[in-house]
């Protein structure tokens, strides 16, 4: 009986910084610098934990990542981080770093212009959703995406629509949600189908724009799985496409 190989996955950064740099870094919100041979930053992120976001980064799994990830991954020699006080001060100054030095391999962030972010935060029983120029005390950001903010805000509203409302689905979304026409700031409230807690969907939020949708993405998927049509169906997997650009 012949016993398959097993070939570990890479691990680039390992071999070049060593496993004592990912158990010695900060367990505190801060940004962190990814930088070339040359010394170039080629990516700049935010963490709420350091250690638990550069720990990510161990393992470069070519079945898992993109190319674009993969690339990065080869192409770094020294990972440089910033330590913050709290998560929304390390949004802050990740947005100041991505306007500044416009990294090669951020796609989000580094236009000049004013900062926007979605925000959310739990509402009485609801969630509410807002296009932010600033962080505020109690909300939950996004980190800064210029013109591109109103365009998730919209994804995540019709998302959780067609969650918090599968039997009404995109077909029965309020007039000018398909547009992308919002006020300001926007308050979704459970429906009486199932139980949702909105706990969660900011937990999976957070998740989401961190760079990791999969949990957001199997929520929606499992609140919606019974739509067929083949107009929601198509509505639904463009807005999800949006969602999984998020990843890092």
């Amino acid at each position: 009986m012949k016993q398959l190989l097993l070939i570990p996955d890479p691990k680039p950064l390992v071999e070049r910084l060593g496993p004592g740099f990912f158990t010695q870094a900060p367990e505190c919100p801060g940004v962190y610098l990814m930088r070339d041979a040359a010394d170039r930053v080629l990516y700049v992120g935010k963490a709420k934990n350091l250690r638990k976001r550069l720990g990510s980064y161990r393992v470069a799994n070519p079945d898992r990542l993109r190319r674009r990830h993969l690339r990065l991954l080869r192409a770094v020699e020294r990972i440089e981080f910033q330590e913050c006080p709290d998560e929304t001060t390390a949004l802050v100054r990740e947005s100041e770093l991505l306007r500044n030095l416009r990294p090669a391999y951020n796609r989000a962030g580094t236009w000049p212009g004013p900062l926007r972010f979605v925000g959310w935060r739990l509402e009485g029983s609801g969630l509410e959703l807002a296009v932010l120029s600033a962080a505020e005390p109690g909300w939950y950001f996004s980190r800064a995406m210029g013109a591109g903010t109103m365009v998730l805000r919209a994804t995540f509203a019709r998302l959780l629509w067609s969650a918090l409302w599968p039997e009404r689905g995109y077909a029965g979304l309020p007039a000018g949600w398909l547009a992308g026409r919002f006020g300001e700031r926007l308050t979704l409230r459970p429906s009486t189908t199932g139980v949702v807690t909105f706990e969660e969907v900011a937990r999976l939020l957070s998740g989401a724009v961190n760079g990791e949708p999969d949990g957001f993405i199997a929520w929606i998927r499992d609140r919606t799985v019974w739509q067929k049509h083949p107009f929601e169906v198509a509505m639904l997997e463009l807005d999800l496409e949006t969602v999984e650009t998020l990843r890092k």
